[in-house]
């Protein structure tokens, strides 16, 4: 056991090689606050990027129409393809893997109400596309489009935060009516918007739009989601057999990527996650060859210690101390420099990264708080490691400091006192 005479021994000894002793610790804790440090950096990119895709299913697919880019089956190249009602019909006759779905149709009005105007974007869609996008209504703000006002062809609206601070000020806005072009909308919601701007629509059921806008079937883009489609071996397939089967149906080459444009963000968010899965991979091999660096450190200056301290162990020898004595001696000391050091040095890495954190989301929380949508996007999130990991690699370190001192203190106790004491 160690004893207080021990201890007051090893303090002796850490006093009488202050450089040492420094030097020893300082390799510590540099490895363990470079690791900690260069994790936190890691964690807080991954987060960031992941943050950034907070209001995208992961399985979310939109398709839009452009021009065809080649000739096909004896007609030209340059035709646009126009999609209709039975596109968004074929999403779950031709496709079991779609889930939830929506067709939009985009459309720039005035509206007018309270003998104020706006020019917006106006958007005619399906139920589905709340859940799609994660749009939400706070307690109080009405609702979204429902199945009711897509049957019945309704003239409802939901409006933006915005639309509804210039349009009715400081009035509730749900029952009230406004005016697009001409015709009259009812009310029935105002959506809740984390990144509040100039450019939110507004939504309306797209059956009404059909009819108001003069759209007949026409539609412009779909949007829906998919299940079972995991990796990017499934999403390449579907995505052949969805532009297959749309050729299909519109008369065009299924090799040509101009007649339609598809965005997956499946595919973006795996593209993703793949960098930051290498990002990681290489801060992770950074960081334990400056923990093996530490460790290298630690080994070099026990070895040179225990080498200066030959002399030593030959004349405590000579004096009656045992062997398993001396090296319980040299083990503790060891044990003791690299627990502390290496706690110094995972508060410090710690400490430095919680207080990262802490800044960033005051200054998150401080621009929310003034509507600045400029600051909400962030490439860097929650820059913290886990604390099992903290310790872990401070335990690491730790063994390897009593290790690296015990093997060559093991060997030095084994020579005879009078040839460690002619040690010079």
């Amino acid at each position: 056991m160690l004893d207080f005479d021990n201890l007051r021994e090893i303090w002796s000894t850490i006093k009488k090689n202050k450089l040492r002793t420094f030097l020893t610790g300082f390799s510590v804790s540099w490895g363990i606050f470079m690791l900690i440090s260069l994790l936190g950096a890691g964690n807080g990119l991954s987060n960031g990027v992941m943050y950034n895709f907070r209001d995208l299913a992961a399985n979310r697919i939109q398709v839009w129409t452009r021009y065809t880019s080649k000739p096909w089956q004896g007609m030209k190249d340059h035709r646009y393809i126009q999609f209709t009602n039975d596109d968004y019909t074929a999403l779950t006759n031709e496709h079991q893997e779609v889930d939830m779905r929506s067709a939009t149709i985009y459309r720039t009005d005035t509206l007018i109400a309270n003998n104020k105007l706006l020019t917006s974007s106006l958007r005619g869609v399906y139920p589905d596309f709340s859940s799609i996008n994660f749009i939400t209504q706070n307690s109080g703000m009405g609702r979204f489009i429902n199945d009711l006002d897509i049957n019945e062809n309704r003239k409802v609206i939901v409006l933006s935060p915005r639309m509804k601070e210039v349009l009715f000020q400081d009035q509730s806005a749900i029952g009230k009516y406004v005016r697009c072009g001409k015709t009259m909308f009812q009310v029935v919601g105002v959506y809740h918007e984390k990144t509040p701007g100039n450019s939110s629509p507004a939504y309306i059921p797209l059956t009404t739009a059909q009819k108001l806008f003069n759209q007949g079937d026409r539609i412009s883009s779909l949007t829906f989601t998919v299940k079972g489609v995991t990796t990017e071996a499934q999403n390449d397939a579907f995505e052949d057999r969805f532009r297959e089967r749309t050729a299909r149906r519109h008369q065009f080459d299924p090799t040509d990527k101009s007649a339609i444009g598809i965005w997956n963000t499946g595919k973006e968010m795996r593209m993703f996650e793949t960098m930051i899965n290498g990002i990681t991979l290489f801060i992770w091999i950074v960081g334990i060859g400056t923990l093996m660096a530490g460790i290298v450190g630690v080994s070099n200056i026990m070895l040179i210690t225990v080498k200066e301290r030959t002399r030593e162990f030959g004349i405590r020898k000579a004096i009656g101390a045992k062997p398993n004595a001396i090296l319980k001696l040299v083990i503790f000391e060891s044990i003791l420099i690299t627990a502390v050091f290496g706690y110094l040095g995972m508060i410090s890495a710690v400490g430095l990264t919680e207080g990262i954190n802490y800044v960033m989301e005051m200054n998150m929380a401080g621009s929310q708080a003034a509507n600045d949508p400029m600051n909400n996007p962030t490439i860097f999130k929650n820059p913290t490691v886990d604390l099992s990991i903290s310790l872990m690699a401070t335990a690491l370190i730790v063994v390897a400091g009593v290790l690296a001192g015990y093997f060559p203190a093991r060997k030095a106790v084994k020579v005879s006192a009078i040839e460690a004491m002619r040690a010079e």
